[in-house]
């Protein structure tokens, strides 16, 4: 990467969006079915894939659904591991 390249939030949500959405086709699932799923609509689906604002909750419900929850939450223990102040004494 470029030094002069930054990732933007935009292109984080459409990176998530595409996971979602060929995680959904991995596991044979249309957007109503996996909405369904979820107990949302099909448009917070095709939000979620196109990358549009959703809410963390949303999110979280998809990434437990394809069972990606436990390596999300890994590696932010990790981060905030790696963050935390060692002390003086």
């Amino acid at each position: 990467m470029n030094i002069f390249e930054q990732v933007t939030i935009k292109d984080v949500k459409l990176e998530i969006g595409q996971l979602i959405k060929s995680t959904r086709k991995k596991h044979g699932l249309n957007q109503n079915e996996f909405a369904s799923q979820l107990n949302i609509s099909r448009i917070t689906v095709s939000n979620l894939e196109l990358g549009k604002n959703t809410t963390l909750d949303t999110l979280l419900k998809a990434f437990l659904y394809f069972d990606l929850l436990n390596s999300f939450h890994e590696y932010f223990q990790e981060l905030i591991r790696a963050n935390q102040q060692k002390s003086l004494y």
